[in-house]
């Protein structure tokens, strides 16, 4: 990653902070609730959805909800595979870094978000390739 941020109009920044959230989603650590690894693998997808849309030229709205933000993609004539489609199962993990919100995330449950977002990323990427600065 670059040692000097980027402009946040500049969608490889996004694809920087997206993989940083990834790779804290990503490792385990004793004593850290899997929620919390969850939320990071859900500010992955969505700030990886998010460059695609400054990408694209797209003001987006200020939300957590996947679902949505995927259908503005998809609004702007990119397509959606419906792999990426499954984010919108990590929308209700952007509350789950506060107690009792949800119940308690399971290990299959954080791997499950984490693979999702994972695809998301490297999705995204994929799209903005030309213009990341690394």
């Amino acid at each position: 990653m670059s040692a000097k941020p980027h402009s946040p109009s500049d969608p490889g920044e996004w694809i920087n902070r997206a993989y940083s959230n990834l790779l804290r989603a990503q490792t385990e650590i004793k004593g850290v609730y899997l929620e919390d690894l969850c939320y990071d693998a859900q500010q992955a997808a969505e700030k990886a959805t998010k460059a695609v849309l400054i990408y694209r030229g797209v003001r987006f709205p200020y939300s957590h909800d996947l679902a949505d933000l995927l259908s503005i993609v998809e609004q702007t004539g990119e397509i959606v595979p419906e792999p990426i489609k499954q984010a919108a199962r990590l929308s209700r993990y952007a509350v789950a870094r506060y107690p009792g919100i949800i119940e308690a995330v399971t290990p299959d449950e954080h791997q499950e978000a984490v693979a999702i977002a994972e695809r998301v990323v490297q999705w995204a990427e994929g799209i903005i390739r030309q213009s990341i600065v690394r």
